[in-house]
């Protein structure tokens, strides 16, 4: 039986079996504890030059439904415990096995996930490889940098999206790595969307004239991007300004916060989030590595969410600058329809009111 190894940076080996397509393929390991929703975490761009592991044991079992697509595959590998290959759902159009060989992508299977899990809570986030056979050198592993991915998944050319129904708003959405649900969620409320490469002037920006700005989700370390927390800088108290995930960190930075790498993240459609207003709780969709510092937003925004696990920042309220960003993905219906109504006060917010 054909094997492959995952190789991680502190030297540890796990032997299982080869998946998706042939090769080797280095990147940054991190897991995710959703329990299904394995199509829109390959195909989120927030996931760009990193290895997925799946922490449920059994992914695939409803195979590849393209209408779930939330964008382009840009993973570097994928781990999950058992593939099924016979899916079994009225929509499914082919097997996952046959979409990572489709787009290039190595994985594994037949490996502890639980027990690798546990290695990247304990010692946080690491580089690892795909390999099928273990190197004798890990110097490729350990100088792996996903560096510059915020422009490899942003597209490049403007695209306006329709809305459904009566035109009421015109958003200019600025691409960092958007998720198709972004688009979705606002033309469905009556936004025709204008799509924005993640480099746009905010001139070029305002020239548009458009009643809002949402400012997307994307990969890598927020600090990266000098030019876009300009932009942003420029753009606060212009028009209202709605930040989701990458977007609400770039905001945070470009109001003079600071921003943190998290030890292993949060990533997966059960993370709980409480609102500091009223205590109650939600349980939303997330997938980042990187954390507003709270403590460095004194004095520049309300603190709106906090993650319940660890107390890490999950929303903040610019209150004069009519800007809110939140650090989880409110479009991706959780609970099915947790914190959609963020959306609803961004529509409240360009019709000149303060809240929904």
């Amino acid at each position: 039986m054909e094997k492959a190894y995952l190789v991680l940076s502190n030297g540890m080996v796990f032997e299982g079996r080869p998946i998706g397509a042939p090769g080797d393929s280095i990147g940054e390991l991190v897991f995710t504890t959703g329990v299904e929703g394995y199509l829109e975490t390959l195909t989120d761009p927030s996931y760009a030059g990193q290895i997925i592991m799946q922490t449920f044991p059994l992914i695939g079992n409803y195979g590849v439904i393209e209408a779930d697509f939330e964008g382009q595959c840009f993973a570097k590998g994928y781990v999950v415990r058992e593939l099924c290959d016979a899916p079994s759902n009225f929509r499914s159009q082919y097997e996952l096995d046959r979409f990572l060989k489709d787009r290039g992508i190595c994985g594994i299977c037949g490996v502890d996930t639980r027990q690798i899990t546990r290695i990247i809570r304990e010692e946080g986030v690491m580089n690892a490889g795909i390999f099928s056979a273990p190197p004798s050198d890990l110097g490729a592993i350990a100088a792996y940098s996903c560096a510059g991915a915020v422009a490899q998944v942003s597209h490049r050319e403007p695209k306006v999206f329709l809305p459904e129904g009566e035109e009421k708003f015109r958003v200019a959405l600025i691409d960092y790595g958007a998720k198709q649900n972004i688009i979705r969620s606002l033309c469905k409320r009556g936004c025709r969307v204008i799509r924005l490469p993640y480099d746009v002037s905010a001139r070029d920006v305002m020239s548009l004239d458009v009643d809002g700005i949402m400012l997307s989700n994307g990969p890598g370390d927020p600090a990266e991007n000098n030019y876009a927390i300009q932009q942003i800088r420029i753009l606060m108290g212009r028009v209202p300004i709605f930040g989701i995930c990458l977007g609400h960190q770039l905001t945070a930075l470009a109001m003079g916060g600071e921003t943190m790498k998290l030890k292993y993240g949060h990533r997966g459609g059960n993370q709980p989030v409480t609102r500091l207003s009223d205590g109650r709780c939600f349980i939303t969709s997330q997938n980042h590595g990187y954390a507003v510092v709270s403590e460095s937003m004194k004095g520049k925004a309300e603190l709106s969410f906090i993650n319940a696990n660890d107390g890490s920042c999950e929303g903040l309220d610019y209150p004069d600058k009519r800007c809110f960003t939140v650090q989880f993905h409110p479009e991706a219906a959780c609970g099915p329809h947790d914190t959609e109504f963020l959306f609803d006060r961004f529509m409240a917010m360009m019709g000149g009111k303060s809240h929904a």
